[in-house]
């Protein structure tokens, strides 16, 4: 298996706009970050989660001519405002691109891109094949998905990580149960939320994130859905245990 982090930034990215701080102007390429994705290819499988508004520029900067499979989060803009650009694959691939979603997600697409599914479509429309999935596991063909249900905000507000093999990913956390832990262990790879140092209300923080992973105690641990409010990435990767790691946009890891 192969992961690449096309996105490792929150819904502003990083730099923000406007602003002028010292990770924002930082010249360091790990320091910028577009929105949150992660490519996971295996089994010549191309398997993408989230979609965000960067999607085109990341699926460009990492040359990507195939794609098999979009796993949705959740609805918010940041993970999912990308998605018209499947028209690409549409054309390369002169079919449909699977798009796997629970219903209350693909409520929100049919909204957000209603012209890609009204009666008479505009030619070019994205052609998006639309996949329910709950709380069990399922299969993208052969390839087994098993989801991880968290909350993101409030008690009713949820969003979904998934394990895919040995790799487990999670976006958006703001706290997960016990039950939920159970399916993350055994995995090599985890990687999950950690949105800024100082606690926050619907995002994990750098401390809860680096506790979650202390627990599951994984081989490697990564940490993405970075905001500029971290700090650099050269000063806080040096306050990290050794086998938790700050990720940044392109890093790419090959693993069993």
């Amino acid at each position: 298996m192969k992961i690449t982090f096309l996105g490792t930034g929150t819904s502003q990215g990083v730099p923000v706009i406007g602003c002028q701080c010292d990770v924002c102007k930082s010249t360091d390429p790990r320091d910028q970050r577009l929105r949150s994705s992660l490519l996971v290819e295996l089994k010549d499988k191309r398997i993408v989660i989230d979609c965000g508004p960067d999607f085109r520029q990341q699926m460009l900067r990492e040359k990507i001519r195939s794609l098999d499979a979009i796993l949705v989060t959740h609805s918010h803009k940041d993970h999912l405002g990308g998605l018209d650009d499947v028209r690409a694959f549409n054309y390369i691939q002169h079919k449909p691109v699977p798009v796997y979603a629970t219903e209350e997600m693909q409520e929100e697409i049919r909204i957000e891109y209603y012209y890609a599914f009204r009666g008479e479509r505009y030619p070019g429309v994205p052609e998006i094949e639309l996949h329910s999935f709950t709380n069990k596991p399922f299969h993208i063909e052969d390839t087994m998905v098993i989801p991880i249900k968290a909350i993101h905000y409030q008690h009713d507000q949820f969003v979904f990580g998934f394990r895919i093999d040995n790799l487990t990913y999670l976006t958006d956390v703001f706290r997960i149960s016990d039950e939920e832990k159970e399916k993350i262990k055994g995995s090599e790879i985890v990687i999950v939320n950690a949105l800024r140092k100082k606690k926050h209300y619907s995002h994990m923080n750098l401390e809860e994130a680096v506790a979650l992973l202390t627990e599951l105690h994984p081989q490697k641990g990564l940490l993405t859905h970075i905001s500029h409010q971290m700090g650099r990435y050269a000063e806080v990767e040096t306050e990290l245990p050794e086998n938790i790691f700050l990720a940044w946009d392109g890093l790419s890891i090959e693993f069993s």
